[in-house]
C-alpha cells in the first residue's frame, strides 16, 4: 500500500502492527523490515510459512531501527502473506503502520524514594521528580530539563510527592504519586497547561500504599507498582503508624486500561515492586523487588513475567539475582573474595533486551549501573558510580545516551 508522508516525522518511533495468520514478510520502500514465520530467502508467490499463528489479536512490531527508510512524499509499505499450506484458505492480514512519542514504546521510565526520576519528553526534555523538595517543604516537585538551552524550571511546585514518571501516547505525562503529602494515587498532566487529572485512586475500595514506579504499553495501558515505601518512612511526609510493612494493603503490580480505564491487579506475587519495565516486543515484564528493606526473607532481585494478551502476567520467576563476588582485604591485608547484594531500582530495557538496572546500597565497586543479558539473567557489564545509582533512562536523538 502506498501513503504520502506530506512533512517531517515528528517522532523517532515507528511501529507496524499486523493481525496475522500464519506468517508475513514486511518491506518499507522496498527494504525488508521484519517478519514472522516467513520462508528462508526470498518469498515467491506460492511460498508457505514456516510455523502457524492464529489470527485474532494484533501484535506490534518495532520498526523505529528502520525510520530512516521513510522519505518525504510517497512511501511503499508491502506485506507478503504466507500460510502454513498451499491448499488452505483461512489466510489473514490486518496492517496498521504508525508512531507513537519516543518515549512511549521505547518505555523511559524511572523512579525511586529518594532518587531523581529522569524522564525524556516527547519534546526532547527531560522531566524529574525531587521527592523532598518543594518550595513550601510539602508536596515535593517536578522540574523539567531543556537540553537545547541547558535551563532548568519547575514544571510543578507541588506535585503530591510524584516518584516515577512516564509519557502516555497522547503526550500526557503520567505519574505515581507518594504517600501522606502526596495523594497515594496515578495522575497525569497536561504539560502544556499544567492541568492535572486523577487517572486511579483505589483498588478494592481501598488507597494505594503509596505507588512507585509505572510504564506504558503501546495499547494504551498504564502499569504501575504499589510496594508503599512513601508510606514507610518520613522522607515522604509522615510515616504510617498502621503497625505494618504493608500500609493499606498488599504491595502489587497493577495495570489501567488504556480504553475503559479498568483497573486490575496483574499480581502480588513479590515483596515489594519497585522499578519496571518491558522488553522490546513487549512480551516480558520485568520488576525490580526490593522487599529485603523490610521483609528478612526476600531476596535482592530482578523478577520476570510473560505478557499474554498484553493485559496479564504468568510464568513469574527470578531473572537476575543482585549478588556480585567482589575482593576486599581483610584485616591482615591480604585479598579475599566476598559477595554482597544491593538493591536494584530504575530499570530499563534496550534493543538487544538487555536489562540496565540502577544499583546500590553497598559501595565502592558495586553501586552504579548493572547490566543483564536477557537469555539467563547473567551480569555482563558494570558502570561504577561514586555513589549510589537509583535510576537509568536512555535518551537522545539516536536513544543512545544512558541518563
Amino acid at each position: 500500500g502506498q501513503f504520502i508522508l506530506k512533512g517531517p516525522l515528528r517522532s523517532e518511533s515507528l511501529v507496524l502492527q499486523v493481525d496475522y495468520d500464519d506468517g508475513f514478510a514486511a518491506y518499507l520502500n522496498g527494504t525488508w523490515v521484519t517478519a514472522v514465520n516467513a520462508p528462508a530467502g526470498e518469498p515467491g508467490f506460492d511460498s508457505i510459512a514456516s510455523g502457524s499463528h492464529e489470527a485474532g489479536s494484533a501484535e506490534r512490531f518495532d520498526l523505529s531501527a528502520h525510520i530512516g527508510l521513510l522519505r518525504r512524499g510517497k512511501n511503499v509499505l508491502a506485506i507478503a502473506g504466507f500460510n502454513t499450506h498451499r491448499a488452505s484458505s483461512d489466510m489473514s492480514l490486518k496492517i496498521a503502520l504508525g508512531t507513537l512519542p519516543s518515549v512511549c514504546h521505547a518505555n523511559f521510565r524511572l523512579q525511586k524514594d529518594g532518587g531523581t526520576l529522569y524522564l525524556v519528553a516527547p519534546d526532547g526534555s527531560i522531566f524529574f521528580s525531587d521527592i523532598s523538595m518543594n518550595k513550601d517543604g510539602g508536596g515535593g516537585m517536578i522540574l523539567r530539563y531543556d537540553p537545547r538551552s541547558g535551563k532548568t524550571t519547575p514544571f510543578k511546585t507541588d506535585s503530591g510527592k510524584s516518584n516515577g514518571l512516564m509519557f502516555d501516547a497522547a503526550g500526557q505525562l503520567i505519574g505515581c504519586q507518594g504517600a501522606d503529602y502526596g495523594k497515594r494515587r496515578i495522575a497525569s498532566w497536561n504539560i502544556q497547561t499544567g492541568e492535572e487529572k486523577l487517572v486511579a485512586g483505589r483498588f478494592n475500595g481501598k488507597q494505594f500504599n503509596a505507588p512507585n514506579d509505572a510504564v506504558v504499553h503501546p495499547d494504551g495501558s498504564i502499569w504501575f507498582t504499589d510496594p508503599g515505601y512513601g508510606s514507610l518512612m518520613n522522607y515522604e511526609g509522615n510515616k504510617a503508624k498502621t503497625g505494618t510493612v504493608q500500609p493499606i494493603q498488599k504491595e502489587a503490580v497493577y495495570r489501567i486500561d488504556g480504553q475503559s480505564g479498568k483497573l486490575t491487579q496483574v499480581t502480588d506475587e513479590i515483596f515489594k515492586p519497585n522499578g519496571l519495565c518491558f522488553s522490546p516486543d513487549y512480551k516480558k515484564l520485568y520488576v525490580a523487588d526490593t522487599g529485603s528493606s523490610h521483609y528478612p526473607e526476600a531476596k535482592k532481585e530482578i523478577k520476570v513475567w510473560d505478557v499474554a494478551n498484553s493485559t496479564s502476567l504468568r510464568n513469574g520467576k527470578v531473572f537476575a539475582s543482585m549478588d556480585l563476588e567482589m575482593e576486599e582485604k581483610d584485616a591482615n591485608g591480604l585479598v579475599q573474595k566476598v559477595v554482597k547484594a544491593g538493591q536494584a531500582d530504575g530499570i530499563r530495557c534496550d534493543e538487544d533486551g538487555n536489562i540496565w538496572s540502577s544499583a546500590g546500597w553497598v559501595g565502592a565497586g558495586y553501586d552504579g549501573v548493572h547490566v543483564f543479558e536477557p537469555k539467563q539473567g547473567k551480569r555482563i557489564g558494570q558502570i561504577l558510580l561514586p555513589e549510589i545509582c537509583s535510576n537509568v533512562c536512555f535518551g537522545g536523538t539516536k536513544r543512545n545516551r544512558l541518563f
